[in-house]
């Protein structure tokens, strides 16, 4: 009963083994960007959420218009 525990826990261990090898193997293929990459993109990023902010902004200050312009007829 002991050595069954003893050889699955071995197993599990040996699996467990085997997927960080694998992983780190996968991870050494991985080609990473380089600062100056990381810098540009995050410039583009950025420069795409302060634009979309401004349309946002934009159509809800045309709705809140529109909308007060309908509470000014029907009052």
């Amino acid at each position: 009963m002991a050595e069954e525990k003893t050889r699955k826990k071995a197993r599990g261990s040996g699996r467990l083994g085997k997927w960080f090898r694998e992983m780190r193997s996968e991870l050494k293929k991985v080609v990473w960007p380089t600062p100056k990459q990381i810098l540009n993109n995050t410039i583009v990023a950025l420069v795409v959420m302060i634009i979309s902010a401004i349309v946002v902004w934009g159509f809800d200050q045309i709705a809140a218009q529109g909308v007060n312009a309908l509470i000014s007829l029907g009052g």
